[in-house]
């Protein structure tokens, strides 16, 4: 059946406290108790798996303590043992002459740790000669998950516990049943005891799970890692994710396509980001809100932290303080950086920061407004540049464009760079502020949009946009017919008031998430509202500010009229806009 979503907030509300809730074993991950591992030391003739063979093979299988069986085989290298190796490990070539060849035995041992998790003391050795046999007989690697002990013994056992980190050391720290004496059997019954003991001072830390093994070894601080069990339950769907903190405080959101794990890596070494480690030590619960697709997904991260306005989110915090560039048209025209916009009247934006709106205002004003003598260079606007700079503002830009392109170009043909990087800073205000305008403009005026995209099986993603306001989203399963699906969202859909536009009826991040979405390939347009097109600005104008939004126009246009400066000798100077 099909999923429909309007989109609300009432599931957005902390856990009610004493809830039942029964995880699914996926949600619950493996308990180490019930994984079952395989601990495996090779003896060998040399360092390298490039030069040398196995000697000896010995491994031991054990699930929640106990030992379910033992492996051991000496193996014929195909050639001589060396002598110090005779004397480190007591296996000399008399001994492995008649013993079977890797090819006999490595098929056997494969099965025997079949499905498993792979232990060795220093594992990059004994797996890398594991790795090399496979290659060698022609079997295809497992690809079984490995624990390396001695990388675990680096993360909690210190220095003045333990000189270092090799088998026997650690043997006789935790009192191993077995004195390592490296011969393949005994060493892998020695490291058991090691693991077992490892495990147990990593319990503490978190690592209580076979999912928890994979980041056991990243240096993490422990106060951090122990909160690890704040991802435990949470569910492996799109969606976005809240930490709280004291007084359920809402310290920070995030969005991702699988909640459970990207929540999961903030408690490893992936995190790298300090303020996040700050927020993870004053967190005491995660809350999900699982989203039917990815866009409704990435809108409701924005709207909530345009809510809660999160400490530890930096972006998309006060969309209500996002300026514009205003034309007051009139007896004294001029340009005004505002907050709001007022009907009849041009816009451009809005900009991330009042620094930039005063950028795209001083593009326009260098463009078409001349400087006023006896008032230390201001300018001022007439009757006839207040309509060039509507004209610019709402429509085409290429007067601004070629201006600032040329000044530009002298200033580059004179080697003042610094003075062209502030025209070319300028330019780029001005042509965002004004693509983003009539970018906008369209859909804010629309009352409703319908569309659909095909998902990855089969189905459809449905998407209903009310004035630039995603209004409502469905999951359509591809067994159903999308048409009763798109009926119940217009239905049950947000009511959305029409705004003044170009401002949209939403976060302006969130209208652009929805172009973006609507300009994505695969998306089809269902259906818009009856009366659309007797709205006046439906569409962006063909030449538009748009057009100039790649730099790589822009700077050939410069590139251009460089040339052509140094063709004639001219000798502009900064004059004009400049």
């Amino acid at each position: 059946m099909a999923s429909v979503r309007r989109l609300s907030r009432a599931d957005l509300a902390p856990p009610e406290s004493g809830r039942a809730v029964q995880l699914g074993l996926d949600e619950l991950g493996t308990p180490l108790r019930e994984v079952t591992f395989v601990v495996v030391d090779l003896e060998t003739t040399g360092g390298s798996p490039a030069s040398s063979a196995i000697t000896e093979i010995g491994a031991v299988k054990i699930c929640g303590g106990e030992v379910l069986g033992e492996f051991q085989t000496l193996v014929n290298p195909g050639t001589p043992v060396p002598a110090f190796i005779a004397t480190l490990t007591g296996i000399t070539t008399s001994m492995v002459a008649t013993a079977p060849r890797i090819e006999q035995v490595l098929g056997s041992f494969l099965e025997f740790a079949r499905g498993s998790v792979l232990v060795a003391h220093n594992a990059p050795f004994d797996i890398g000669f594991l790795k090399a046999a496979a290659a060698q007989c022609e079997y295809a690697w497992p690809g079984n998950q490995v624990l390396d002990t001695v990388r675990l013994a680096r993360r909690v056992v210190l220095r003045d516990e333990a000189p270092n980190h090799k088998l026997g050391t650690l043997a006789a720290l935790f009192g191993a049943t077995v004195t390592p004496d490296h011969r393949a059997l005994s060493d892998a019954r020695a490291t058991v005891d090691v693991l077992h003991a490892l495990l147990s001072r990593l319990a503490p830390l978190g690592i209580t799970h076979l999912e928890d093994l994979a980041t056991a070894t990243d240096p993490v601080p422990s106060d951090v890692r122990r909160k690890r069990h704040l991802a435990d339950g949470l569910p492996d769907a799109p969606g976005v994710y809240l930490f709280r903190g004291p007084d359920e405080e809402v310290l920070y959101v995030g969005v991702s396509t699988s909640i459970r794990t990207r929540v999961r890596s903030y408690f490893t070494a992936a995190e790298k980001r300090g303020r996040m480690t700050e927020m993870v030590r004053l967190s005491h619960a995660v809350t999900p809100v699982v989203c039917a697709t990815p866009l409704e997904a990435r809108v409701r991260e924005l709207r909530l932290i345009a809510e809660h306005s999160p400490r530890y989110n930096r972006r998309s915090r006060f969309p209500e303080r996002m300026p514009w560039v205003r034309l007051v048209e009139g007896a004294q025209p001029r340009l005004q950086v505002v907050l709001e916009v007022h009907a009849g009247q041009a816009h451009i934006g809005p900009f991330s920061s009042r620094t930039l709106a005063r950028l795209a205002v001083d593009a326009l004003h260098a463009t078409f407004a001349p400087r006023t003598p006896g008032t230390r260079g201001m300018r001022s606007l007439d009757a006839a540049g207040a309509a060039l700079v509507r004209a610019a503002m709402l429509g085409d830009p290429a007067a601004v464009v070629h201006a600032h392109a040329a000044r530009i170009a002298a200033h580059v043909t004179h080697e003042r760079y610094e003075e062209a990087s502030a025209v070319r800073d300028r330019l780029d205000a001005y042509v965002r502020g004004a693509t983003r305008a009539q970018r906008l403009a369209p859909l804010a005026a629309c009352p409703e949009l319908v569309a659909a995209r095909r998902t990855n099986d089969g189905g459809w993603e449905v998407v209903l946009v009310r004035h630039a306001r995603l209004a409502g989203t469905a999951a359509v399963d591809r067994r159903d017919d999308p048409r009763a699906a798109i009926s119940a969202l217009r239905l049950t859909g947000e009511h959305v008031t029409a705004p003044v536009s170009p401002a949209p009826a939403a976060h302006p991040e969130e209208a652009d998430l929805l172009l973006d979405w609507l300009d994505s390939p695969g998306v089809r347009l269902v259906d818009v509202a009856p009366d659309v097109d007797a709205l006046p600005g439906r569409s962006c104008p063909v030449r538009g500010a748009q057009a100039y939004a790649d730099p790589a126009r822009t700077a050939a246009l410069v590139a251009l009229l460089r040339d052509s400066l140094a063709a004639t000798g001219a000798r502009t100077t900064s004059t004009g806009a400049a």
